[in-house]
């Protein structure tokens, strides 16, 4: 089965990829914090164990509030709704903390074999009192980050046009493997991005290239990282079937030139305050979007020409009156993506 979801996580991120491999991978983490009372392990038990290797957004003009940001996915539920026990690999794009939310009580649900992550060097300093984030899953990540490779999990670093076994090729050397592809950083930008202190452009942004189309997971990756992208990689992005919206889709002050090469067909947008998402980058284009606050957690089956599924039932029926629920994908059937030539 192959099969991508992009989670309604608040206003952070979380992508999950079922890869036909029987793989699963997932892109960022955020809202996973289990009760207290259901986790197994303390802080110190999970650090020692890895040291041993604003407003709910508002859908204007006609767009109805569906008010799904209320209502958001713990990943790590999630992942056990879908019967999903093991994780190949964990990527986390970049060192912020609505990226990593929940990290520790991922690790206690399944630890995964691979670790993903650019040779950053952020640190936090503020005191973490009155903060929505947890110092334990910054801990963690960051003994995660700064451990040598041949740890448990394995940590893997990867750049741009990265084409290794069980990436884009299988144990025997062939494609596709996982069709999991690195568009960007390069060693510079993340070396830029130390030297600023500023770590967008250093974000991950990488490429699932499922049996029936593409998907683009952006992170937050600013503009210096498109210009590489679309210099390096044009002709893989072009008229993208599904990109993930940079930065939840927040404007970010940021130029969007790059959507006149992607074209994608379908955009997800995270959860942002209405004033802040990048709605008319994609109006003007005449590029069609979907909000995780409108349909809260997308399912794209990607085995089945990139069939569209979404967990709200309410914005689907909206959306298609012909809608009906799918057990296996476990939502509601909105459209199909139709593959570019």
């Amino acid at each position: 089965m192959a099969r991508f979801h992009f989670l309604n996580v608040k206003n952070g991120d979380c992508s999950i990829i079922e890869h036909n491999s029987g793989h699963v991978s997932i892109i960022d983490i955020c809202n996973a914090r289990l009760p207290k009372n259901e986790r197994v392990l303390s802080l110190n038990e999970i650090i020692n164990l890895t040291a041993e290797s604003e407003q709910l957004a508002k859908i204007t003009e006609a767009r109805k509030n569906y008010n799904q940001k209320a209502n958001p996915e713990n990943p790590i539920s999630y992942l056990s709704k879908f019967g999903i026990k093991q994780i190949f690999r964990l990527a986390i794009t970049h060192p912020d903390m609505d990226h990593m939310d929940g990290l520790v009580d991922l690790f206690e649900y399944s630890r995964p074999t691979n670790y993903y992550d650019t040779l950053n060097e952020k640190e936090m300093n503020n005191g973490w009192e009155g903060s929505p984030y947890r110092e334990e899953d910054w801990l963690l990540y960051k003994s995660l980050r700064d451990r040598p490779p041949e740890t448990d999990p394995k940590a893997i670093r990867i750049y741009s046009g990265d084409n290794g076994i069980y990436r884009r090729k299988n144990w025997d050397g062939e494609p596709p493997g996982d069709a999991f592809f690195t568009l960007s950083p390069t060693p510079q930008l993340v070396a830029d991005a130390n030297e600023a202190d500023d770590y967008n452009d250093a974000s991950y942004v990488f490429m699932y290239w499922s049996p029936t189309g593409r998907v683009i997971i952006s992170g937050d990756s600013h503009d210096k990282a498109w210009d590489h992208i679309l210099d390096t990689h044009e002709d893989l992005v072009k008229n993208v079937e599904i990109l993930i919206a940079p930065h939840h889709g927040r404007k970010s002050k940021r130029f969007y030139e790059f959507l006149d090469i992607l074209k994608p067909k379908m955009t997800f947008f995270g959860n942002a305050p209405s004033k802040d998402l990048a709605y008319s980058a994609w109006r003007n284009r005449n590029l069609p979007y979907i909000t995780n606050n409108m349909a809260g957690s997308m399912i794209v089956n990607c085995d089945d020409n990139m069939s569209l599924y979404v967990s709200n039932e309410n914005y689907a029926k909206d959306e298609n009156v012909n809608t009906f629920y799918s057990e296996n994908n476990k939502g509601w059937y909105i459209r199909e993506i139709a593959p570019s030539k």
